[in-house]
């Protein structure tokens, strides 16, 4: 099959007339058409129908166009996997202020010659991700699907890193004045973690850091945002937060809030890495920066779906 007709046809599908399709790929308009008739002569259906404001996708021609985007988006790929440096690394994290992003503009401070895009899908569901990565969409993405046997054949899931958790509290609350924690310590405490979706990775991991070590882990009400949230941990007396101890965290002088450790044993969230089998040129250096992140603790608590460390 010509990629190159499989090219026109996506490009014609998503634009709407051959015209404009033909200025993008640097071509005339008759070599568009040429190529289509071709591409419908090999399928033996109808892609297009002609209107008076260019062209509609036929049924065949929809049915055809999720596939026919991902022989160019793999051709694309293709050439790219033996150019590197030929586009931007495109990585998704889960938030800008997250562990994940803090560590790569880390590692780009460090090689600021890296062409890197740093990008959120903002969706729950990491088959999404997954999906997103498969496409060639993105080169990879922070995400852990908890069933690794549902990934796709040609799609793998690696260990990153470790994220351990710190208890977040306002300066009123009981455990404010701790300089580190144990998980028994945080009993019948109301720990607040608003907007665990449903069927989240992260829904899993607090499902069994409760259940492990007996914790009142509370995620009702609506999700606000940060700043709300860190403005509630101010002003209360009794609720407090986990977040990341690489996590972003910006708030008010007056807010007083506290990041206290938990230790023995240290709380880790488990990072994976979901990338291609043939992975982008850049990614190389980049899962190695993760490799030489300090260690956390032997007393270290994962939850059962952790990615074996490398």
């Amino acid at each position: 099959m010509d990629t190159e007709a499989v090219r026109s046809f996506v490009r014609a599908a998503e634009l709407g007339q051959l015209q404009h399709a033909a200025n993008e790929l640097g071509v005339t308009q008759q070599a568009v058409s040429k190529r289509i008739a071709a591409l419908e002569r090999e399928l033996e259906v109808r892609l297009f129908t002609r209107t008076a404001r260019g062209v509609e996708l036929t049924i065949d021609g929809q049915a055809f166009l999720p596939h026919a985007r991902s022989i160019v988006t793999g051709v694309e790929r293709a050439v790219t996997a033996i150019r590197p440096g030929s586009r931007a690394l495109r990585i998704d994290v889960l938030g800008l202020r997250s562990a994940q992003a803090v560590v790569l503009h880390d590692y780009w401070r460090s090689h600021p010659e890296t062409d890197l895009d740093v990008v959120t899908l903002k969706v729950n569901d990491p088959r999404v991700a997954v999906a997103a990565v498969e496409a060639g969409e993105i080169d990879a993405s922070f995400r852990t699907v908890t069933d690794p046997a549902t990934l796709p054949r040609d799609v793998h899931m690696i260990h990153a890193f470790d994220s351990p958790l710190e208890l977040l509290v306002g300066p009123r609350h009981p455990l404010a004045s701790a300089r580190t924690l144990t998980p028994p310590q945080l009993r019948r405490h109301r720990i607040w973690v608003p907007g665990i979706a449903a069927g989240s990775e992260w829904s899993e991991f607090y499902d069994q850091l409760a259940t492990e070590f007996d914790l009142r882990i509370d995620a009702a009400g609506p999700h606000f945002g940060d700043e709300v949230l860190l403005d509630t941990l101010a002003d209360s007396a009794d609720v407090a937060t986990l977040v990341g101890a690489r996590d972003r965290y910006l708030w008010p002088t007056n807010h007083d809030l506290r990041r206290i450790p938990i230790v023995n044993p240290t709380i880790a969230y488990p990072l994976s890495l979901i990338l291609p089998r043939t992975p982008h040129p850049g990614l190389r250096a980049i899962i190695d920066h993760f490799g030489n992140l300090t260690p956390l603790p032997e007393t270290t608590w994962r939850p059962s779906w952790a990615t074996n460390r490398r």
